[in-house]
């Protein structure tokens, strides 16, 4: 039987390990771990950090290796980072410009994710190895959890 997300335990479960933590890094690591972890639809959880102008490098994450460098210019990663909107894509293969990090991907959900101040410090990157993956409730609960914790720091 196939695990499905429950949003309201893993939002609770997050705010409970991250309560008090200031450490970007740190919240990050925990948010791919507990997120990874919470549904079988995901296969490859984890951030893209933001570390110079239009530069996204690998964060922390759970999976298969993932790319190390994605410009703002290029894959769903790329879009999400560059057009600060969230990209739920049904079928890589029909993205243009998609970046195949690993050849199971099937689709993918790509969130931007900001600070406190505003400032665009990553996007979190959910790849599935089945099709179609992902909906807009997906999007929504897991992009209220982002900001649920790094809108603090």
């Amino acid at each position: 039987m196939m695990v499905r997300v429950n949003y309201r335990e893993l939002a609770a479960n997050i705010a409970a390990l991250c309560d008090g933590e200031d450490d970007v890094i740190t919240l990050m690591a925990t948010l791919a771990c507990e997120v990874h972890h919470a549904d079988d639809r995901f296969h490859w959880t984890g951030f893209y950090r933001v570390v110079a102008p239009e530069l996204l490098k690998i964060g922390p994450y759970q999976g298969g290796h993932g790319c190390l460098t994605i410009p703002f210019a290029r894959g769903v990663c790329g879009a999400a980072a560059r057009t600060g909107e969230t990209q739920l894509v049904d079928d890589v293969n029909a993205f243009a410009d998609h970046i195949a990090c690993s050849t199971t991907t099937q689709s993918e959900l790509v969130i931007p994710v900001w600070n406190g101040a505003g400032v665009l410090i990553g996007v979190f990157d959910i790849d599935s190895d089945f099709p179609a993956a992902f909906d807009q409730a997906d999007a929504d609960e897991i992009a209220a959890i982002l900001r649920s914790v790094f809108g603090r720091i």
